[in-house]
């Protein structure tokens, strides 16, 4: 056996490592965490000064059982998982579940997997930090603690199967505050104007030095304007420069990739994830825009080799936040010599992005002359200004140019166009003067981008912890990403051209949108319950100032338990007192009166999402209507007319085969019904307008797809069915589901065996803990509504 046993987190990242040690070491993945705080319970001690309870997780236990005996055999252990809080956290997880001796283990970190990297660190060991040990447990236990005990809160005074989460929560608020203010914002109008004039040497694009507030101004304007003489009042030309922007970041490169490639913030994380344990890129969870002296100069010798020497300005960058983590370099490539990889299509893509803002970094200014030409004219008091942009020397653009995330989807950009040589006096023609209606704009939602820029600037969160939030509060239901079609809205135009002034009504398209972030009606209604009864955990400041904590935690300036015991006794009795005294949240909204039978109409979450109901029980003493909202309906702006039209449903769409054919909505959204058949309508068809004959293309549409489901049936028992999943065959005996072993050809298997199948499967086990995962086709179990979890007992 080899004399060293080294540790990494990933697979990936331990081929790339064993390739450049010797016969000596031998390189093992732990597959991540290998143990995490108990799932039975809170698993925190909250009298025994929150001791947590660690478990090895059941998946994890054939590779514990494995490193264990490979550490026994081995001379020394080298724990070389990322050099973050997290990675330090498996170590020191690892070095206990494996009864590692301190004078046999080592610890090592590195922040490119590169041959000279791993050899240096294997020359510079050290021990477990655990101060950042600490930092990272103080997270875990804090964020438990919150979500075990607010969750609850939600399942009896909101909606049952809801979670709460620290960051998760504030970042859906930011969310809902955003789209609170787009409702409350009222668009005015105002005229934009633009003058295209000739020169002798060229024409000139402009604009009024300032906006008209209505019609009559922009008409009062244009009238002076005919006729008049305009001339160039003054020309300035100034030098200017334009700067490269910093190395990449976490969020940095998250934005840009969203921005330039396309990319989701977990896209972008697991293509850099792969990029980094093959060894192309540094580490890619860093708050620090630092460079080493050896990137710097790697850079410096590229730049002047592939550019030449006047391109070169070696920068060091500096990190602006006091909270950014560890001594960590700056995202870049490991060698800048490499300006492009073959790899998967992400990862080229990504990589190009990485490489030319790093080098760009190092290298010179852009030199600009920037010129700014003034038109004036005695007729009108207001003047026109063109605005052009010459490069004198390119610098870094030669190489990249940063994107911006503020930038509106459709904001009109005002080009800095080349202008023709001009003299101050010269007479300009007149070749046209525009007045158009624009409209002022709401904030623009969020894109998963622009997010995480405003949870940086917030200090909302670590670098690691974007993309998973992000992700959390989609999967949750809290925030989708819609696509607007947008509307047709109407403006003024109006166009001065040969002292001949044309007025015209044209149309456009506004509010489209795609990828933005909207919040669900429930969404919306928990971030309003959690405002309310929690405004400690949902304050902004409150969520930056825990992870400042966090971060003197992780530099021994505070112990991490006292942190925990100064948040839970307040935050306990807040739940107790919510538990004891607060209604339940429903969003209740309501939109008058039914016009026939005149019962109240109110728009609500209901068990099972967003509805209408019509009728209160202890009111009328009937039981209400109830009618489930569509996708592209919301309770806070549904009208009573639209309220009304739902109840039209289910539609009854004629008869198919002597069965009537309906179309209605469900819980899981819009389907057509057919005897025992129910077929969902895709989502770019509406269920009030479907025809019949569309009704029935769908429902044989199923019927074929549900015939190449299935593999085999039994004639002596028609319950038992052998069927194609989304993961391969499986078995399903009645309502339960089985896995099939693997290497079982399903086609050939007798009802007996299937039999055996069903029988020699582990019943399910009871969900534990938050996050339990329901039941899957792996298990023989009947769907239930998960049980309701008991809050913790109170401390005593």
């Amino acid at each position: 056996m080899a004399k060293n046993l080294v540790i990494v987190e990933s697979p990936a990242k331990a081929k790339t490592i064993e390739g450049y040690l010797g016969k000596d070491f031998v390189v093992k993945s732990s597959f991540g965490h290998v143990r995490d705080l108990a799932k039975k319970g809170i698993a925190i001690e909250i009298d025994n000064n929150f001791h947590p309870n660690y478990e090895v997780s059941a998946d994890k236990k054939q590779i514990v059982a494995e490193l264990k005996k490979l550490a026994k055999e081995a001379e020394t252990v080298w724990l070389a998982t990322d050099e973050d809080r997290e990675g330090e956290a498996i170590s020191w997880h690892l070095f206990e579940t494996l009864n590692l001796e301190k004078k046999d283990t080592k610890r090592i970190t590195f922040n490119e997997i590169t041959k000279a990297a791993i050899l240096k660190a294997i020359d510079n060991p050290r021990k477990i930090n655990k101060e950042l040990v600490d930092a990272q447990q103080a997270r875990r236990v804090l964020d438990r603690i919150v979500g075990f005990e607010l969750s609850p809160v939600l399942w009896k005074k909101v909606r049952p199967s809801l979670s709460a989460g620290r960051v998760q929560s504030v970042a859906v608020r930011l969310i809902v505050d955003r789209e609170r203010e787009i409702q409350k914002h009222n668009s005015e109008s105002f005229f934009r104007v633009n003058g295209l004039f000739a020169a002798a040497k060229g024409k000139i694009k402009s604009e009024l030095s300032k906006q008209l507030a209505n019609e009559k101004e922009s008409l009062d304007f244009l009238n002076k304007c005919n006729g008049a003489t305009f001339t160039v009042d003054d020309v300035q030309k100034k030098p200017a420069t334009k700067s490269p922007a910093a190395p990449f970041t976490t969020s940095t490169l998250q934005q840009e990739a969203s921005l330039k490639l396309g990319f989701s913030v977990s896209r972008t994380m697991s293509v850099a994830q792969r990029l980094y344990e093959a060894g192309k890129i540094t580490y890619m969870r860093t708050d620090s825009v630092n460079l080493s002296e050896t990137a710097i100069t790697g850079a410096k010798n590229e730049i002047e080799r592939a550019y030449g020497a006047d391109y070169s300005k070696p920068t060091k960058y500096k990190t602006k936040s006091n909270s950014a983590q560890e001594a960590h370099e700056a995202i870049r490539p490991t060698d800048f010599g490499v300006h492009s990889i073959t790899a998967e299509r992400d990862e080229e893509r990504l990589y190009d992005l990485i490489w030319k803002r790093s080098i760009a970094s190092q290298m010179t200014h852009a030199q600009l002359e920037r010129t700014t030409i003034k038109i004036a004219s005695p007729a009108v008091s207001e003047y026109f200004q063109a605005k052009g942009e010459v490069i004198t020397f390119d610098g870094f653009l030669r190489v990249y140019l940063e994107s911006n995330v503020d930038q509106e989807d459709d904001e009109e950009e005002v080009a800095s166009d080349l202008l023709p040589q001009v003299s101050v006096g010269e007479v300009l023609k007149v070749n046209e003067i525009t007045a158009i209606e624009r409209f002022s704009r709401p904030p623009s939602r969020y894109v998963e981008a622009s997010l995480v820029k405003k949870m940086e600037e917030l200090g909302i969160g670590r670098p690691s912890t974007y993309a998973p939030t992000i992700s959390t509060i989609q999967k949750r239901g809290y925030v989708e990403k819609n696509e607007r079609e947008g509307e047709e809205r109407k403006y003024i135009f109006k166009k001065l051209k040969d002292n001949q002034l044309v007025e015209e009504v044209r149309t456009e398209v506004t509010g489209k949108e795609k990828n933005k972030l909207s919040p669900t009606d429930i969404g919306i209604v928990v971030t309003d319950f959690l405002k309310d009864h929690f405004e400690l955990i949902m304050d902004y400041n409150f969520t930056a100032k825990v992870e400042e904590e966090f971060d003197e935690i992780a530099k021994g300036l505070i112990d991490w338990t006292k942190m925990i015991h100064q948040f839970y006794d307040p935050f306990h009795k807040n739940v107790e007192n919510t538990l004891e005294h607060s209604e339940r949240a429903t969003g209740e909204r309501e939109l008058g009166v039914h016009p026939e039978s005149g019962k109240k109409i109110i728009a609500r979450i209901g068990r099972f999402g967003p509805m209408i109901q019509v009728g209160d029980e202890q009111t009328d003493g009937e039981k209400p209507q109830f009618a489930s909202l569509q996708k592209d309906q919301s309770i806070g702006s549904i009208t009573l007319e639209q309220a009304l039209e739902l109840f039209k449903l289910p539609r009854t769409l004629g008869e198919f085969e002597d069965l009537v054919l309906k179309a209605n909505v469900g819980r899981f959204g819009p389907y057509i019904q057919h005897g025992k058949i129910f077929a969902s309508i895709p989502k770019d068809e509406n269920p009030m307008s479907i025809t019949y004959d569309r009704a029935v293309e769908i429902i044989l549409e199923k019927r074929e797809a549900d015939a190449n489901k299935l593999i085999k049936v039994f004639a002596e028992n028609a319950d038992v069915q052998l069927l194609n999943g989304r993961w391969g065959a499986y078995l399903k005996i009645g309502k339960n589901n089985f896995k099939l072993p693997k290497g079982t050809e399903a086609e050939k298997l007798t009802l007996e065996e299937c039999l055996v199948i069903a029988a020699d499967q582990p019943k399910a086990s009871k969900g534990k803990g938050r996050g339990a995962k329901a039941a899957t086709t792996t298990t023989a179990v009947k769907k239930k509504a998960p049980a309701k979890k008991k809050a913790p007992a109170k401390k005593k």
